[in-house]
């Protein structure tokens, strides 16, 4: 059997002696500085040698430390490439995922039936979230990214631009002031995300409205949210029909005037620059091409196909 201190400790030493701090190095692994303090205490008793001079303010090496971290960080970043190494099979048929919520349940998430029909033995696990990540600490393998297609240090793969139309409730072309020409809106709650007023204003100019200011408005944080809103007939909402597809087919919203705003954004396909691509990447990034140039601006899959 091999004599080894605790593992995780070891993990906890490396992180403290490169912060130079328990509550940085806690920071970084989600637990306590007390939690950080009682692992190394708990190896320096193993070890039989003191690793860190303690201050009020910060933590030092000490000599044995410092001899102990250069073979310590090495170790580890064998570790850490064997798991790559293992993780990167170019014959690997797992795909790790990241995209953003409001693309993952109102595009990816339909489709995916689809995608498991043609290659069954691939497995996708998906992770819902927003910004950027570096993959070169992350263990996903691809994302989807919304924006001008501008990163350094990843590939990137168009897929679709994204374009605005309005959308509402079918009630609203009914009622007291029904939405027959984009100047009617100026009777209506115009539902706008909160970091995005301007869409709705340069979408008014698009459309030559006749007001700036609408009857009222609302502001929500996401689009997902500004579309729920409008579904529930509180006003009308800007939105890429792509991901509105299913709502606009069930005629749980409609679209009352089919005047696309270019947002001069779009969504990309982004892994790491020049990985070589396993065969569960390859199968999902070719798919996931077609699957966006097959379906037409409404989400909707063509007829040709």
């Amino acid at each position: 059997m091999r004599r080894l201190p605790p593992l995780n400790a070891l993990r906890v030493f490396e992180a403290s002696a490169r912060k130079g701090s328990f509550a940085a190095a806690g920071d970084e692994l989600a637990v306590t500085a007390s939690a950080v303090s009682h692992q190394i205490k708990t190896l320096e008793e193993y070890l039989g040698v003191k690793l860190f001079s303690r201050s009020k303010r910060k933590v030092e090496l000490t000599p044995s430390g410092e001899q102990y971290l250069v073979s310590i960080r090495h170790a580890l970043d064998e570790i850490e490439m064997a798991t790559h190494r293992l993780a990167d099979n170019p014959q690997s048929n797992v795909v790790r995922i990241s995209v953003a919520p409001n693309f993952l349940t109102r595009w990816l998430m339909p489709r995916m039936s689809r995608f498991r029909e043609l290659y069954p033995d691939i497995e996708l696990q998906i992770n819902a979230s927003v910004g950027l990540l570096d993959f070169n600490q992350s263990n996903t393998d691809m994302a989807v990214y919304y924006g001008n297609g501008e990163w350094d240090d990843i590939e990137v793969y168009f897929l679709q631009k994204v374009r605005l139309v309005p959308v509402c409730s079918p009630k609203l072309l009914e009622g007291k002031h029904p939405l027959r020409v984009p100047n009617d809106l100026r009777h209506h709650t115009l539902i706008y995300v909160g970091s995005r007023k301007w869409e709705w204003e340069n979408w008014l100019q698009l459309a030559g409205a006749e007001f700036i200011t609408p009857k009222d408005s609302l502001q929500l944080s996401s689009s997902q949210l500004t579309t729920a809103a409008a579904q529930e007939n509180l006003g009308v909402a800007l939105a890429d029909p792509t991901l509105t597809s299913r709502e606009i087919s069930s005629g749980n919203l409609v679209v009352p005037f089919d005047i696309p705003l270019d947002t001069h954004k779009a969504f990309y396909l982004v892994y790491q620059k020049h990985r070589p691509l396993t065969v569960g990447m390859k199968a999902f990034k070719e798919w996931l091409i077609s699957e966006m140039q097959d379906t037409d601006a409404y989400g909707v899959k063509n007829a040709s196909v």
